[in-house]
C-alpha cells in the first residue's frame, strides 16, 4: 500500500507542476500581447511624427520655390516691361541677342502635389503675376512668415499661399515716406 500511496503522491505532484507550467505559459503569452500592443502604439506615434516632419519640409520647400517664382516674375517684368504669358517663358526667353535669358533654371514642381500643376494668378491685362499651390490641404505653419508672405498667416489651405509680384506694391515700398519740414 505504501507503494500505491507514493505513486498517487507523485502523480498529484506532476499534475500540480503541469498546472503551474500552464499558468506561467499563459502569463508569458499575456506579456507578449502587451509588448506587441506597446510596440504598435510607439510605431503609430513615430509614423505620425514622421508625417508631420515631412509636411513641414514640404512647406519649407513650397516657400522657397514660391519665392523663386516671385523673383523670376519680378526680373522678367523689370527687363521686359510686361508679365510672362506662360511659366515656360521664365525658363527661356529669346532676347534677340546671342544668348537667351533665363529667369528660372527649370519649372519646379509643387511640393504639395508633386506635379507642375500650379494655380496661375493672372496679371491685370494679360500674363501671370504669380503662382499658388493647387493643394487644398491645411498648412501646419501659421506664423513666422517673411514680410512679403505675411498674408499667409490667415491662409486656410496651401492654395491661399499666393506668391505674387505686384509692381504697384513694389513702387509703394520703394517710395520715400513723408519728410518733416524742420
Amino acid at each position: 500500500m505504501r507503494n500505491g500511496s507514493g505513486l498517487a503522491r507523485r502523480a498529484g505532484g506532476r499534475a500540480s507542476q503541469a498546472r503551474g507550467a500552464a499558468r506561467q505559459a499563459g502569463f508569458t503569452y499575456v506579456g507578449l500581447l502587451v509588448l506587441v500592443a506597446l510596440i504598435g502604439i510607439v510605431l503609430a506615434s513615430v509614423g505620425q511624427v514622421t508625417k508631420t516632419v515631412m509636411q513641414r519640409e514640404r512647406e519649407t520647400e513650397l516657400l522657397f520655390i514660391g519665392r523663386e517664382y516671385r523673383h523670376a516674375i519680378a526680373r522678367f517684368f523689370r527687363q521686359n516691361h510686361r508679365f510672362p504669358l506662360t511659366l515656360e517663358e521664365l525658363v527661356t526667353v529669346e532676347t534677340g541677342g546671342p544668348t537667351p535669358q533665363h529667369y528660372l533654371r527649370r519649372l519646379y514642381r509643387d511640393p504639395m502635389t508633386h506635379a507642375v500643376d500650379w494655380t496661375l494668378i493672372p496679371a491685370p491685362g494679360q500674363g501671370i503675376m504669380g503662382i499658388a499651390s493647387s493643394s487644398q490641404r491645411a498648412p501646419l505653419k501659421r506664423a513666422g512668415f517673411d514680410v512679403a508672405d505675411e498674408s499667409f498667416e490667415k491662409a486656410e489651405t496651401y492654395a491661399d499661399w499666393m506668391f505674387l509680384f505686384d509692381p504697384r506694391a513694389m513702387l509703394m515700398l520703394a517710395a520715400p515716406g513723408p519728410t518733416s519740414g524742420r
